[in-house]
């Protein structure tokens, strides 16, 4: 027969794991810029002068660290046309980073209905 604490050491246990799964999440997609950037270059925005005209406010050293970030965890691939003058660098979603997708429309659902919730809240 299973405890009571027992029970709590599993729950913790799960609770755990959880936070550690999101932890590893956000340690890929986590910060200001992130997925911003993913959400950019998902949408069509492969280069570099347009990914930073489409992410507001980020500069070309943040672009920068952030996007090799993202390289480096398997979210973008890096394309250099080295035989192109001049040499054209581009961006493109991975198959991995195309997992993400739904999970960035829920946050933009839940973001969208927040947003129109605080302003109903103010309207009052």
């Amino acid at each position: 027969m299973e405890s009571k604490n027992d029970k709590n050491e599993f729950k913790s246990l799960a609770c755990i794991q959880s936070l550690k799964a999101i932890e590893d999440a956000l340690h890929v997609l986590g910060g200001k810029w992130k997925l911003r950037i993913v959400v950019g270059i998902a949408s069509g925005y492969n280069r570099f002068n347009e990914l930073q005209k489409a992410v507001e406010g980020i500069s070309a050293r943040v672009l920068s660290n952030e996007l090799e970030d993202l390289e480096t965890n398997g979210v973008i691939v890096r394309k250099v046309e080295a035989e192109a003058t001049p040499v054209i660098v581009s961006y493109e979603p991975t198959e991995y980073a195309n997992t993400v997708i739904p999970i960035v429309n829920t946050l933009a659902d839940w973001g969208k209905n927040h947003r129109n919730k605080l302003q109903n809240e103010c309207h009052l």
